[in-house]
Parts: C-alpha cells; structure tokens; sequence
C-alpha cells in the first residue's frame, strides 16, 4: 500500500515543496525514513510511533519506508511529523487516499499525540496556494499566522486523532479564519513617540527626511546625547505598511518564529537592534539550514546599530553590499538562498574611544590618534553608504526642563506620507532625472562640494537623492540651493576632512 501527502521545507524565508511517501511493504517489521533527513526529521520515527499508539493506531507489523522527496535538498526539522504520521494511516487502509489530493500537512507531534506548532506556517500556506494545493491542516497553536494566508482553507486541530477523523469523514475541523474571529483583536499602541524628544531639531529633521526618502543615516555623539532614544522613534513616522508589505513582513516573522498579530492591519514595521558582538551570519543570515538574520528580519522596518564601530569588522562589512542592493544572498552546495533584506539602517556612534570629544562640559581622555583609530574600525565604503551622518549634542539635563515637547509622531508622519506619495508619482529615481529638476545655481553649490569634499560618485548620488527628498516635504519637485545645502550639511565625515 501507498500513500502521498504534501509537506514542505523552509530554506531562508521560502518554503519549497515536500512530498511524503509511505509505502508498506511485505516482510519483518521495520521503518526507514529516507529523503536527506536531519536528526531532527529522524527522530519524528519516536514521535509518530508513540503519537499514533496514543490514538489507538499502532504502526502496522510490516515493512515501512517513508521517503521525503525531493531527495537532494536536506529536510530540517518537526513539521514533517504529521504528514508522515498521516501517511501511515492511509497506506495502511484506515483512511481514504483522496482525501490527501490537494491537502498540504504541517505539525510537529507530541508523544501523546497533541499537535505543537512550527515555524514557517505563513510561507507554507503562500507556497501551497501557487502549487494549487485547495486546502491545509496546520496546529492549532499556529491559528494566528495561519488566518493571514489567502488561496488555501486552513483547517487547525488540536490532536492527531482530530486530523484522523477529518480525512475519514468521521469529524471537520474548524477553520483557522473562523478561530481568529472568535477572538477580539485590538491594536497595540507603539508606547514610544516623537514628542517625547526635547530639542535636537537637526536630529529629528533627520529622521523625518530619512522616513520620508527611505535613507540610511548615522549619528555621532556623546553618550546620553539620546541616539538610542531618536532611532526607537523612526518607526513610529513611518508610513503604515500596505497589505503586501504587511504580508511580506508577517511572512519574514513567520519563518523566523516570531509572534504575529491576528490580523495584517495590526502589523507594526519591525524593530531590530542587535548586540554588537552579533556575527556576520546573524546580521546577515546563513547557518545550515539557512535561517534569517537581524538586516531580514527588520525588513521594511529598521535595523539599529548601536556603537557601530564595536561591531566585528567582518560583520559589517557584510551589510554593505545588502544596504546597496536590499536583498541578501546566501550560496550553499547546491543551492542559493536569497531573502529581503531592505530596512533603514539607522547607526549610533560615540565620536571618540571616551566618548566626549566635541563636548561643551567634559574633556575627551583620548589623544587625537586613539580617537582616528577608533573612527577607523568603520570602514570608509561603509560610511558611504549612510546617506546622512549627523552630529547629536548631548543637552543638559535642566535644560530640558526649558525646552517644549516637539511634533508628535503623528503630525511628522503625515509630512512622510505626503512626501512619499510626491516622489512616487515622479517613478524611479535615477540621478538623470533629479538632475534635470536642479537648479544651476543649486547644481553649482554641489559641484563645489564636490570639489572641496572630495566627494565620491556614490556620495555625490545620495546628496541628490536626500536633496530631492527634502524638496519634495517641502512640496516642490525643482532643486533649489537651499534643499542641496541642506544635504551637504549632513555629510558629517566628507566635511570633516577638510575642517
């Protein structure tokens, strides 16, 4: 007897498909499990004999080979618990075949023969409705994430005996869609906003602009200057994501095992701020299995990088190529793997080793070599790659009590939003068409810098963009002298070198 049921694998943020063949064969009992399966996946043979004694269905006393093509991807993992648990019981007579058509399995199995969820459910179901799979029978735990999928009717159970009696007709299965509705959703509030922020105007003219164009930027200060506390408010002026960002991020979250709101309109943009002792593989992803890393996971949201020139030299100059390109690509034998990867970047760093070079009140203990060295840890390509690198004083603390409450988050988000829309309906926004809306004498100031500041191609190119960006949340589409020097002022490190 035979039996096939659809399964799949997860490699970065996809998945791909798996099909789980049973076949009993005649002879002395015995169960193979082929297909390239990792210790995780063989240990399922312990899990799905138990869970199915549990339910009154033992492993029948014949020859049994469960095979997961295709065989020359490995198989990572619990998911595939289920779908070989089922498999059995439809090659052993207990259930018809046609019920596993057009089904896609998903779960791991207790050794009571509850259901426990898995990572990846979102992208499954994504994978399962472009392979023209009808229907899916996911863990109840995984309700959440599985009522956000479209194209497939997910069904959630609770127990391997309730999968059971759904392919025998015996019992249904709730619907995933019907589970969540059940329940009352409310939105969470973001808890942080942009007029908790006293003074720093530059600052926060920064991440308005860096919202509104989609920049990189760096701040440099002393510490308590309030870096940390400026970057955890850009996602707050960020526009709301759109339901294909919305299922672009929820499927990102679910690959990697994060929580997820019951619905995509109560997604917020990501958050990510690793350590800076995070490794080149968990910045930019890789492992065996290829799992996502932190600039992935803050895709369409920010990453922060606090003391950036901490971080492991090789870490960083992993992201350079991924803040270019905004996707990550992983080779491994065989095969690539390539994920989103295309959040703000937004970086903190102290000016010096001591950290108060530049400041009013305290002396910097670090002579001028120590503190080039310690500059020198980011390399110079890296720091081209920031669009802005702004300057952050450090205010004394009763002065702040002087200093009114600025724009709330709202306010500025709506500045991003009508800027963002005025710079989509101009389409893509290559250097040849900005440069036919400058201004001559805005072009002259920046042929100028151009000269005095060195400045790179790639730099040149991204003070056009932020130009055109501030232009546009001034709501004009020409390139005027004052948009231009604006964006030069925010080259901290290129005017630096001739200061």
């Amino acid at each position: 007897m035979r039996a096939k049921v659809h399964a799949g694998g997860l490699l970065g943020v996809e998945a791909f498909p798996v099909t789980v063949e049973v076949l009993l064969g005649k002879g002395l009992p015995s169960f193979e499990l082929v297909g390239l399966p990792e210790r995780g996946v063989k240990e399922s043979r312990v899990r799905v004999r138990a869970a199915l004694e549990s339910c009154g269905a033992a492993l029948p006393a014949r020859p049994l080979v469960v095979n997961l093509a295709p065989g020359d991807l490995r198989k990572t993992g619990s998911s595939f618990d289920l779908a070989i648990a089922l498999g059995i019981v439809v090659a052993s007579g207990l259930a018809p075949f046609d019920r596993l058509s057009d089904l896609l399995v998903l779960g791991e199995l207790g050794l009571g023969g509850e259901l426990r969820a898995v990572p990846g459910v979102l992208p499954h179901l994504r994978a399962a409705a472009r392979r023209g799979l009808r229907r899916a029978i996911v863990p109840e735990a995984s309700v959440t994430e599985a009522a956000l999928a479209d194209g497939v009717e997910v069904y959630v159970a609770a127990h391997l005996r309730d999968a059971v009696a759904y392919l025998r007709g015996e019992a249904s299965l709730p619907r995933a869609i019907e589970r969540v509705s059940e329940a009352k959703c409310e939105a969470s509030a973001e808890g942080v906003d942009l007029a908790d922020v006293r003074g720093q105007e530059t600052a926060r003219r920064a991440l308005e602009i860096a919202a509104a164009g989609k920049h990189n930027l760096l701040f440099v200060g002393s510490p308590g200057a309030g870096k940390t506390m400026l970057a955890r408010r850009l996602p707050t002026i960020l526009p709301r994501p759109t339901p294909a960002e919305a299922l672009e991020i929820a499927t990102v979250r679910s690959a990697a095992g994060l929580e997820m709101p019951p619905r995509l309109e109560l997604l917020s943009r990501p958050f990510r701020a690793p350590h800076s002792s995070a490794s080149a593989s968990a910045l930019v992803g890789g492992g065996d299995p290829v799992r996502p890393g932190e600039v992935t996971l803050a895709h369409g949201g920010v990453l922060f990088l606090d003391e950036l020139p901490e971080f492991r030299r090789d870490a960083l100059e992993s992201l350079r190529q991924t803040m270019e390109d905004g996707v990550v690509s992983v080779a491994r034998v065989g095969h690539r793997v390539t994920m989103p990867a295309a959040p703000l970047v937004v970086a903190a760093m102290n000016p010096c080793p001591c950290g108060w070079e530049g400041d009013r009140k305290r002396e910097c203990g670090a002579c001028p070599v120590k503190a080039e060295r310690y500059r020198a840890r980011v390399s110079g390509p890296l720091l081209d790659r920031f669009d802005m690198q702004v300057p952050v004083e450090r205010i004394e603390p009763r002065d702040l009590r002087r200093v009114e409450p600025g724009e709330s988050s709202e306010k500025v988000r709506a500045r991003v939003v009508a800027a963002r829309e005025l710079l989509e309906r101009e389409g893509p926004r290559d250097l040849e068409s900005i440069e036919r809306r400058v201004d001559p004498r805005a072009m002259a100031i920046l042929d100028r810098a151009v000269e005095r500041f060195a400045l790179s191609a790639r730099a040149y190119g991204k003070v056009l963009r932020v130009s055109d960006t501030i232009a546009a949340l001034s709501g004009q589409r020409a390139l005027r002298e004052s948009h231009v020097a604006e964006a030069l002022h925010y080259r901290m490190f290129d005017r630096a070198r001739v200061a």
